[in-house]
């Protein structure tokens, strides 16, 4: 999969260990996803298996993302099961593109939200 040898390679020259540590994170994710689809029934068996692999803390917020992930899940599916070309890795990538976008707002929106200060 050429998504997972990108990741890889940033990976390998990113400075920031939290960006680094993201992207491996998401690196055993996408393998992940790739023996889930190697093994599933089929896509709807592939998709409930999918969803909950840690996509959010403890997956908690993972309904927050669901319109790109599934996307990402059905590209991953034909990736994994299908003789695939150009077409489908770019397919591919422009999901995970979209689904990270999502995700970093959500934990961006979770980072700058301020903790109320406990009353004395």
């Amino acid at each position: 999969m050429r998504l997972l040898d990108q990741l890889q390679r940033r990976i390998d020259a990113e400075q920031s260990p939290f960006r680094a540590q993201l992207l491996r994170e998401d690196v055993a994710r996408l393998t992940r996803l790739q023996e889930l689809a190697r093994s599933a029934e089929d896509l709807a068996a592939f998709k409930r298996a999918g969803i909950r692999i840690g996509w959010t803390q403890g997956d908690l917020r993972t309904q927050e993302i669901s319109v790109p992930l599934e996307r990402l899940l059905e590209a991953v599916y034909v990736h994994a099961t299908r003789p695939t070309g150009p077409g489908e890795e770019a397919q591919l990538e422009a999901a995970w593109l979209e689904l990270h976008r999502v995700r970093m707002e959500r934990l961006i929106g979770c980072l700058s939200t301020p903790v109320p200060k406990p009353t004395e």
